[in-house]
């Protein structure tokens, strides 16, 4: 099985906005080469979700991994996503797609956001 992984985010007019998205592509890409790896916009940017896949897909890539990058699951995350990644799953017989939990949720973004935000306070001392 041949898998790749698309960073999912929200999107902004804003293009500085895509900034720490595309790092964390850039880092992933850094450490497994091999790994297809693409970011996907639920709207004002671009690619959207389902370019993204198509993209894979061409790679003959057999399963998916859907990484949200929220920091909860909020109403895209819990409603829009699973129904637009079964429509994927869909319109792309034979291929695997799976979603991943909201990266904020992981516990390990919640220390280290905690440990980023205790470090805040001790540079101020």
């Amino acid at each position: 099985m041949v898998g790749g992984v698309i960073l999912f985010a929200h999107g902004s007019r804003d293009p500085l906005w895509r900034a720490p998205m595309e790092a964390v592509r850039a880092r992933l890409q850094a450490a497994q080469p091999q790994l297809p790896c693409r970011c996907a916009y639920l709207e004002l940017c671009e690619p959207p979700l389902d370019a993204a896949v198509a993209e894979l897909a061409a790679l003959k890539v057999t399963h998916i991994a859907i990484v949200p990058l929220f920091l909860g699951a909020g109403r895209h995350v819990r409603e829009d996503l699973p129904g637009m990644a079964q429509a994927l799953a869909a319109a792309h017989p034979g291929l695997r797609i799976t979603l991943s939990p909201p990266i904020g949720e992981d516990e390990r973004m919640v220390a280290l956001m905690a440990d980023i935000a205790a470090e805040a306070v001790s540079l101020e001392l």
